[in-house]
């Protein structure tokens, strides 16, 4: 029969179906069912670093959804994630990277003069994106790329496997123009969707780092940014350029490799937070000096200007390290062959810079999530936080390259990287 259907037995009665009608109708105004929650995360480690300075032995961090539900000392119930010889922590925070960075398929420094497709390129970022998540930092600050804007939306709806991206987009410079030009990029930036404002305030250190922009260009850049409810991370090397952008109120200052000690207790004074980069951004720079030598100011000199700044980018550190007050967070600098290998930069600020390592994984956590203004989602272990976690073997306090060996990586509860205690450490 065409039309229609026979009845059966297994049909109910109409006169059934008036009842169930009348139920479902009141279910819907009664509003919607409850949704079952997702079984918690139960994940214990050997040691708990909760990122402001305290240790927790074989206590058990309980992750709901996205968020950390608990931190137990006692816990008797299953665990999802037994971690025995590991140490937990928050996921890591790098408050400088330039994740669109990249060796093309030449092995070459990626630049303007390349004709490598937006596709190409973007592919490239995202892949620097996954190794730095893999790498242990699940929150990133990127400084200077248009393209960033599209990658943060990517990694924010879960598409694609990367580190919560904060960008500045395109940076501000001295041929930004006049004060009222700086101020109206600006404004343009918040519109385009930035989340932080990069100004150039001095040259970069293979030219001298001298300043570029004058107080009145600085004053304009950091009180907009103000206005639009934005921070501000400043390129400074030299002093003078410094002590402009604190001036102008100025959120961080990046890079200062020549800075004197009254900049750095200037900057203590007015809570201007320092970002310092003294290793990885070198030691990636002369691994791979073939693949950026002859591209900009990659030159042999510029190279050399490199070589003379390690030894002073070093002192300025530890000399920052003994002014009382000052904020220092956790950044590297991260361009094309660092990527991934972040945690490099807290090594060297341990070893060589003679960082107590407790005081360099609080920069990296806590103390950088409020340099970003995150401090109330992310940064430590601790309830009604981001569910954003690490694990590494061995003990960090004691031996700072076991950040070298993350074996466990959650980012807002869902979990990136587990390989097993006994497997081989990560290259």
């Amino acid at each position: 029969m065409s039309g229609g259907r026979r009845r059966t037995r297994r049909d109910p009665p109409a006169t059934f179906l008036r009842p169930a009608a009348l139920a479902l109708a009141a279910a819907c105004l009664a509003g919607p069912p409850a949704v079952a929650q997702d079984p918690p995360i139960t994940i214990r480690p050997s040691r708990v670093l909760d990122g402001r300075g305290a240790v927790l032995q074989h206590a058990t961090v309980v992750v709901q959804g996205s968020t950390i539900a608990a931190v137990e000392t006692s816990h008797r119930g299953p665990l999802t994630y037994d971690l025995p010889g590991l140490t937990l922590l928050p996921g890591l925070i790098d408050t400088h990277v330039h994740l669109t960075w990249h060796f093309d398929a030449n092995g070459r420094i990626h630049s303007a003069e390349s004709d490598e497709t937006p596709a190409q390129s973007m592919l490239y970022a995202v892949e620097n994106a996954y190794r730095t998540l893999m790498g242990g930092v699940t929150t990133a600050q990127g400084l200077g790329a248009p393209m960033e804007r599209d990658l943060r939306d990517a990694i924010a709806r879960g598409v694609i496997p990367g580190p919560r991206l904060l960008t500045s987009l395109e940076a501000i410079t001295d041929r930004t123009g006049s004060a009222e030009e700086i101020r109206a990029a600006v404004r343009q930036r918040k519109a385009d969707g930035a989340d932080v404002i990069k100004i150039f305030a001095s040259a970069s250190i293979r030219d001298g780092g001298t300043p570029t922009l004058t107080q009145e260009q600085l004053d304009a850049a950091c009180g907009e940014a103000r206005v639009q409810g934005l921070r501000t991370a400043v390129h400074a090397h030299s002093p003078e350029s410094a002590r402009r952008a604190v001036t102008a109120g100025c959120t961080t200052i990046e890079h200062g490799a020549l800075l004197d000690d009254a900049t750095l207790r200037l900057m203590a004074a007015r809570g201007t937070v320092y970002d310092p980069h003294i290793g990885l951004i070198f030691q990636n720079y002369f691994e791979n000096r073939d693949r950026f030598l002859g591209v900009g100011n990659y030159t042999d000199e510029g190279f050399a200007q490199m070589a003379r700044a390690v030894p002073v980018a070093l002192e300025v550190f530890q000399r920052a390290l003994r002014v009382p007050g000052l904020v220092i967070v956790f950044g590297t600098d991260a361009v094309a062959g660092a990527h991934g290998r972040n945690v490099e930069e807290l090594v060297y600020r341990v070893q060589q810079g003679g960082q107590d390592p407790m005081q360099a994984i609080v920069s990296a956590s806590s103390v950088a999530a409020r340099a970003l203004g995150l401090h109330d989602r992310i940064g430590a272990i601790a309830p009604g936080l981001g569910a954003d976690l690490i694990a590494v073997q061995g003990d960090p306090l004691t031996d700072i390259t076991a950040l070298r060996r993350v074996v466990f990586v959650m980012k807002g509860g869902t979990v990136y990287r587990h390989v097993a205690p006994s497997a081989p450490a990560r290259p």
